[in-house]
Parts: C-alpha cells; structure tokens; sequence
C-alpha cells in the first residue's frame, strides 16, 4: 500500500459549485465535477493506484513544506523549501459566475519560484466516475486535453507569449507528465477546465495575476459582511469561508462534507458518502450565519428547504426525507467502489448513502427551529410555505411516538431516540409559536397537546433514576452526547437540578481531556464493526452546555483546547482520533457549524 497524507494535511479551495482538497505534498487527490457530489475526477485520497491526482511537486528534490491561506480567502499558497530554491504553488478556483449550474469550471494552480531555481515535476492522472470511465490524452498546440465518454478537460498553460521552453512533457498511458524549470521572480502555471469552450491555449501571466486578484477580492468583499467582532475571530472567520465553500450557490444547499468515504476508524467499515445535505446539518447553519449576519446565504437555504416542504406536502407519506442532493433531488443509492481500497485501507468505498430512507424525527425539530429562527430575523415565511408546514405539523403531532433509527444513523434497529422525541417537541413548539407570533392559522390545540405530551414522556421515561440523568434511549442506561442541546432548544433550563445531573455524569463517562464521545458504542450497539473517535461536534455543544450552565472557565478551557485540534489551516473533519489525528470526512460542515455557535455563545457570556 503506498503512502496516504494525513488527513488533516488538506486545504479546500472551490468556486462555489464544486471544490477540491489539496495535501501539503502538492496533490490534488480529491475532485469532482461538475457538482461537488458528481463523480470523482481526481479521488486518490481514497485509491492511490485508481482514484488519480494532479500532483506538482518538487523534482527529486528533498524539501520541508508549509501550507497556508492567502488572508481572508479561499486561495491555498503550498511552499517547498530545498537546498537549491524555495517555491511556491497557489491554488484557487475563480468563483462561477450568477447563480445558474455549469459544467465549466477552472482549478488554477500557479507556480512560483521565490529563491534560487527549481524544477517541479508535474503529474495529471485523471480517473473519470471513480476510475470506471477510460479516457484519451493528448498534446495539443496549445497544451494538453484529456476525453472520457462524458467529459472533457482542457489544460491551459500559464506562460509568457514569447516565452523559451520551461518544460518537458510526455504522456504515459493516459497521465501527462511534465517538468517545469523556474529561477527566481519566475511565474508560471497550469489551468484546469472542465468542459471547456475551445482547445486548449496559452494564457499569459498577467491574466491569471488579474483572475487571482479578482478572486482575492471576492472573498475579502463576501468576508467584510461579517458583524462578528469577537474572540477568536480568525477561527471563526476561517469557519465561515468554509461553509461558503461547501454551499451549492444555485440552490443554496449546504453539504455536510465535500468528500465521501474517509474514515471514522482507520482500517474499519464506517465509510460514508458526505457530499449530500442533511436536513438536519444544514439547519444548524441558519444559525451561524445569522449570527456572523450573512443574511442572504440564510435566506437562500431557507428557501431551499422550503421548498423541500412544499415538495412533501404535494406527495403525502412521510414529509421529508433525512438528506437530499444539492439541487433538492433525492436519488442517493448507496454504492461500493469494489476496487478501491480505501484510505489506509478502509473498505468498503461507499458512494452513494443508504441511510437517506430511514427514519430520524429530531430533523423535523431542527428544520422548525431554523424556520423560527429566521422568521424572528426577517426572514419570513410565505403564504405556500406556512401551508404546508402545517401538514408536516400535523404529521409530526400524529407520528412522534414510534421508534427511529436517530440523529446518529445506527444501523443496528430502530429505537425511541429521547433525542428524537425532544426535537419533536422542538418542531411542534416553534410551530405553535410561529403561529401565535404571526396569527397565523394553526391547529393550536392539538399540536399545543401533543407538545405536552412528549414533554411529560421525556421526564418519565428518558429520565433514568440510578443514573440521575437523561439516557440516550428509552429502557437504556445508556448516556447520549445529542442531549448536551436539550438547554439550547429550551427544553430545559441549563441550571436545572436534573440537567446538571446529567451533565456531570457526561463528564465522567463521555468527556476524555474535554473531547466528548458521541455515546459508548459497546454499550449502545450500532449495527457497526469497530470504534470511533471523539466527536468534534459534540465537544463544541458540550462547550455551549458548560457556558450555559455557569461553568464559563470549564468553557472556555475546553474551547481552547478544542482549537489546537484544527489542522494548519484551521479545518475540522468529523472526529478526533486517540493520537489527535483527525479522523472522517474533512473538513466537516457541522463542526464548523457547531464551532460559530459556541464561539458567539461563550463570547457573549464571557462578555455579560
């Protein structure tokens, strides 16, 4: 097996519309277009012999390297510093323009030589849909072309008109290899297109300088929006360019991750498909951007899911599904790369999600609160919408008391989540209060029961005596990190005596140095083989919980620690390892999601 980067040895660069991870070795090992949940072009992240790279590197040459983002943007700078010259490649994508989908988008990758002279070796070996789509490549006039069944990529070199030859290529079964040979103050490049309009063509220097700017100036304008003036500002900054990069602008969907398949264990089975948009996740954003003030991203997921409402209402059966595709459909079959080996050897490869059919009611919380949330800050709902939010009510006031699979998507049978019930309470209180604030017509008495009713059921019989506190599931003893939200939603105060039982027994049982576990899989099996980590999410609602609660020093201790876990560019993934390695897909929307609330949450209070 040859060698994988870390994972957290990644940055994300994208145009809004796909995006790409790029390791600190100088690899593009994972990207797909023309959406980020299309098939991969470039995925040795997952496969180094099959998934395919566009890799430029120092030749033979052996270096130190160092990663960082221009300020304030998505542009990714790689440094390689030798004996014989010092080096750059910067990386961005040029955002796509309006709000339409194309097919037509460019990954820019400019050289640098800072120091000395340096010769890069250049390496592009797509592999298109997962490697399952053969291709041509050619040498044109004006630079190289790679053809599959379906696509087409044109590689347009970075050069001066009158430029001497600075490089040798070869094309070897199906790769192009190249050498680039720089001295100091030289810059020159290489553009990748999917689906271009033309051939490939030289493009001088001084056009990409001009693209490079433009974009700068793009996410510097987009970033000037931010009203949040705070602690921790850079994090919480670096944060929200991420969420931007893994929005969908033309419908405004947020994914939960742009890659699938990274470990949760390396070695083991839990390998998922991320690329999609949970309802629950996503909801979590409108909170985030509010509060940093990015009003229209708000308004655009708000509207998406919307319309996902709308959709269910028109289709009767259950309202809404747990996840959809960018665009709002919902075909997401679950899939194995069967010749893929996995990242460090973690199989299956999975494409695709096959939880998208079960069953978690706690989303039809999350999508309420959001709403509400938003309604309060302006964002209102219309006519159609309230009307078949209704339906979803209604349906929620009927269907809450049944098992589930939960907020985690075990695999191992259906139970009564309290999570789920405490967020069914959730959708129907905002319901009630959305209707009451805007005299809106509801069926007040029965979801106003209902509500009630899930209230009394949670405090007999999600409460657990021995245990002195709330279990993840009913007739269980069994602790669950999701209710660290339960003062959040308002469930419960955050200095009440049965939730600061609970607390304490989560610091004994599911906090280890301030990282918290999701829940104890060996005493709540979950259909899966293998352990986990801790869960990155999870620690930044257990700082939300010990601010809440009074314990503002334990806060902000935990929070601390919990940013020397961030990679060297300030990116998450989904868990934290036992050696600190981060483990899951990367970087995870969630986390960063949950990192923003805690941020504004524990500074406020530190503040009052």
């Amino acid at each position: 097996m040859k060698a994988y980067p870390s994972i957290a040895d990644h940055g994300l660069i994208g145009d809004l519309q796909t995006s790409a991870l790029v390791a600190t070795d100088g690899s593009v090992d994972w990207f797909c277009s023309p959406r980020i949940d299309s098939p991969s072009i470039f995925g040795s992240l997952l496969d180094q012999e099959r998934g395919g790279h566009f890799r430029i590197s120092p030749h033979r040459s052996r270096y130190t390297t160092k990663q960082l983002y221009f300020p304030d943007t998505a542009i990714l700078i790689t440094r390689f510093l030798t004996e014989h010259g010092v080096g750059e490649v910067m990386d961005f994508m040029p955002i796509a323009t309006g709000r339409a989908p194309t097919d037509n988008h460019r990954l820019v990758r400019l050289l640098r030589c800072v120091r000395g002279k340096l010769t890069f070796d250049v390496d592009i070996a797509p592999r298109f849909d997962y490697g399952r789509q053969p291709h041509e490549a050619r040498v044109t006039e004006g630079g190289f072309e790679f053809q599959s069944k379906d696509m087409r990529l044109a590689v347009h070199p970075v050069r001066e008109p009158a430029d001497q030859i600075l490089a040798t290529t070869e094309i070897v079964d199906g790769d192009v290899h190249a050498q680039v040979n720089l001295e100091a103050g030289m810059v020159r490049g290489l553009v990748l297109e999917t689906s271009p309009a033309g051939p490939p063509h030289p493009i001088p220097v001084a056009e990409i300088e001009r693209l490079l700017d433009d974009t700068a100036a793009y996410w510097r304008a987009w970033l000037s929006r931010c009203q949040y003036t705070g602690r921790w500002r850079e994090m919480v900054a670096r944060s929200a360019i991420t969420l931007k990069l893994m929005t969908y602008a033309p419908s405004g969907a947020l994914v939960a991750a742009p890659t699938a398949g990274l470990p949760e264990q390396v070695g083991g089975e839990r390998n998922w498909d991320y690329r999609y948009t949970w309802i629950r996740d996503a909801s979590f954003s409108v909170y985030a951007l509010l509060g940093l003030g990015f009003t229209e991203e708000a308004a655009a997921f708000t509207g998406w899911l919307g319309e996902r409402v709308k959709e269910a209402a028109a289709t009767g059966g259950r309202p809404l599904k747990i996840m959809y595709r960018v665009d709002g459909s919902t075909d997401l079959t679950e899939e194995i790369l069967k010749d893929w080996e996995g990242y460090r050897g973690s199989s299956p490869v999975r494409i695709g999600n096959g939880a998208v059919e079960q069953l978690q009611l706690d989303i039809y919380g999350e999508a309420l609160d959001c709403l509400h949330f938003a309604d309060q800050r302006g964002i209102e709902l219309d006519y159609e919408s309230w009307t078949a939010l209704t339906g979803i009510l209604d349906w929620v006031a009927e269907n809450w008391d049944q098992p589930e699979e939960g907020i985690w998507e075990t695999r191992g049978g259906r139970q009564d989540f309290t999570y789920g019930r405490f967020m069914c309470w959730v959708a129907l209180d905002r319901g009630v209060r959305l209707a009451a604030e805007r005299g809106r017509p509801a069926n007040f008495r029965r979801w106003t029961d209902e509500r009630d009713t899930i209230y009394r059921q949670i405090m007999n019989r999600g409460w657990n005596t021995d245990r002195s506190a709330f279990i993840q599931h009913y007739g269980s003893d069994v602790l669950d990190s999701s209710l660290l939200r339960m003062p959040t939603a308002g469930f419960i105060a955050a200095r009440d005596p049965r939730w600061l039982s609970t607390l304490a027994a989560m610091d004994d049982e599911l906090v280890s140095d301030s990282l918290v576990y999701r829940y104890n899989p060996s005493a709540s099996p979950d259909g899966l083989r293998g352990s986990e980590g801790t869960f990155s999410l999870c620690t930044f609602w257990y700082v939300d919980a010990l601010a809440r609660a009074g314990r503002l020093d334990d806060a902000r201790l935990a929070f601390e620690k919990m940013l020397t876990y961030a990679n060297h560019l300030g990116l998450y993934s989904e868990e934290i390892g036992l050696t600190g390695d981060q483990i899951g897909n990367f970087p995870q929307a969630f986390t960063h999601l949950a990192l923003i609330n805690a941020a504004l949450s524990l500074n406020a209070l530190l503040d009052a």
